[in-house]
């Protein structure tokens, strides 16, 4: 079941209101009075509530006799998605880079407009969503060993030159040292007992790396493989007081503690707007993805939220669904929900609601 699907009227009413783009394909709003329906993020003039009834999609509408809306489109939004995932299984296909004018007659639709609806789906142009997945695929292939060469080239990359520019001062290391498994890489860390569990915390030189719960070396082996893990270390205990500090008082703030992670420029995107909540304060998915200039990318937003590295010094457990519900969280909920209240997050569903 879709979160859309769970929305009460009053919720979907307050999407329509912000005419909230995130919602747009989820469901519908039909106008008695004028005998209409649309989508959410609709710019005409809004209805009056009492003239307003919502319904799951366009046929449903249809059914009892509504017209789609000339200035919104409505029955195009499947079409945008359909579009979409059409050149992403294009772009996944080809061995070569895809011109945004092929992608775009592949759809029907023109150049201009395909990139906006791609981008508006995504997060993400099509150039770069195709560079992010040929960057994940040579991640993928050095990972599992080989000749570094052929993956170079199997991931896409036209020669070792483009691929070391690519990934220079990528993932906190040198692009020689991502090939290499980390090689080279110094990372100090500890698995440290915390009134919310065992917490995993590892730092390069440049900061705090990895903060998870219920972890301990395995996962720092399967991401640094050829990296030079040190238990401990004098300056590193310095941190790590900051980090179990920053932890069991959230309130506090943290933005004194340095990080070193790296991702997608939407990802980092995503991790600086995270660090920008107050605590006691949280976030939809849909204010996230806003927030970074992606109204529509509230999946990819949700995405990048899941692959945060770093747990509560970039604190995705401060964004919850739209509804007010909890959502997902990697280390499980009752320790998001504790978090929370630590915050002393203001009318947030705890788990004893559910």
């Amino acid at each position: 079941m879709s979160a859309a699907d769970t929305m009460t009227d009053d919720a979907r009413w307050a999407a329509v209101l912000r005419r909230d783009r995130a919602l747009d394909g989820r469901f519908v709003t039909g106008v008695l009075t004028t005998g209409i329906y649309c989508r959410p993020s609709c710019a005409a003039r809004h209805p009056l509530r009492e003239n307003v009834r919502f319904f799951a999609d366009g046929a449903a509408a249809r059914a009892t006799g509504l017209r789609p809306c000339k200035r919104c489109l409505p029955d195009d939004v499947a079409r945008d998605e359909g579009a979409v995932l059409a050149a992403i299984h294009a772009i996944k296909a080809s061995e070569e880079p895809l011109a945004l004018a092929d992608l775009a007659a592949r759809t029907g639709y023109s150049p201009t407009h395909f990139q906006r609806v791609f981008t508006r789906h995504t997060g993400l142009s099509p150039a770069a969503y195709a560079r992010a997945l040929r960057d994940e695929r040579a991640r993928q292939a050095l990972s599992e060993g080989g000749r570094v060469t052929d993956a170079i080239y199997d991931a896409g990359f036209s020669g070792p030159s483009r691929f070391y520019d690519n990934m220079e001062g990528r993932m906190g290391m040198t692009a020689s040292a991502w090939v290499n498994g980390g090689r080279g890489v110094t990372i100090h860390w500890a698995v440290v007992a915390t009134s919310l569990g065992d917490m995993l915390v590892a730092a390069t030189d440049k900061g705090v790396c990895r903060l998870s719960f219920a972890e301990g070396r395995e996962a720092l082996e399967e991401r640094f493989p050829a990296a030079d893990l040190v238990e401990g270390g004098t300056e590193f205990a310095a941190l790590l007081k900051q980090v179990v500090a920053a932890v069991e008082a959230p309130t506090d703030g943290f933005d004194h503690i340095p990080i070193d992670v790296k991702g997608t420029a939407f990802q980092e995107a995503v991790w600086r707007e995270l660090r920008r909540i107050p605590a006691g304060e949280t976030r939809s998915y849909a204010d996230i993805a806003a927030a970074v200039g992606k109204p529509k990318a509230v999946r990819a937003a949700g995405s990048a939220n899941g692959a945060n590295n770093v747990a509560v010094l970039i604190p995705c457990h401060r964004v919850v669904r739209s509804d007010g519900t909890l959502g997902g969280y990697a280390y499980g909920l009752p320790i998001k929900d504790e978090l929370l209240r630590r915050e002393g997050a203001p009318g947030q569903a705890r788990l004893d609601e559910f």
